[in-house]
């Protein structure tokens, strides 16, 4: 796997029940943190969690940043998202953006939400990790992440911006290291055989030697 600077290869990969993947968390709300590369699969994991608990919602950071910084979002996720659910409390949240360019809707989370999945590149962030009763980590091959990222953006005349994202993006995550706090790795690609309904591919937190 072609990995970025500073982030370590993991294995080797099993594959778990999503299941058993979230009974690693106590009962009550969960709040489930999903981070990793952009285009790296963070999404589809994201999707995968919540479709095997009724009621699960999903937050999207990309959201929440909507016309803000790339990575200067936290205090808007933690005011406004994660420490009402954590306390019990339901979200409707319309972060500062959608009030000045005229976005209709909020991000929602019923008060009686069983599990709350939070996606986006810096999610398990130093300042939010404690937030989340699971932090994953989604490692996934650079260059194939960027050629699906241009491709889901629309094509080459996306490259600029994608450069403009990389030149943010690979210095934050190599001094924040969100892999060091994760308590699972996930594979962003196949690396073996695996049921995608009912299963991740994990490795534990930890370097191959």
């Amino acid at each position: 796997m072609r990995l970025f600077p500073g982030e370590p290869a993991f294995g080797p990969w099993r594959a778990e029940a999503i299941s058993a993947v979230l009974a690693r968390t106590g009962p009550g709300t969960r709040i489930v943190a999903v981070d990793g590369r952009s285009a790296g699969g963070k999404t589809t994991c994201a999707t995968r969690l919540a479709a095997t608990v009724p009621g699960a919602t999903v937050v999207h950071t990309d959201d929440v940043a909507w016309y803000e910084a790339f990575f200067d979002w936290a205090r808007l996720l933690r005011d406004g998202v994660l420490a009402p659910v954590r306390a019990g409390e339901a979200v409707a949240f319309r972060p500062p953006a959608w009030e000045r360019r005229g976005r209709d809707g909020a991000i929602e989370v019923p008060a009686s939400c069983p599990l709350l999945v939070v996606e986006g590149v810096g999610v398990s962030r130093r300042e939010l990790s404690a937030f989340f009763d699971l932090r994953l980590w989604v490692q996934s091959d650079r260059v194939e992440a960027r050629r699906r990222g241009i491709e889901r953006d629309g094509g080459t005349a996306h490259e600029a911006f994608w450069d403009e994202w990389d030149a943010e993006e690979i210095p934050f995550l190599a001094a924040d290291r969100p892999w060091e706090r994760a308590d699972l790795i996930v594979a962003g690609g196949a690396e073996r055989p695996y049921d995608p309904a009912t299963e991740l591919l994990v490795a534990e937190p930890r370097m191959n030697p």
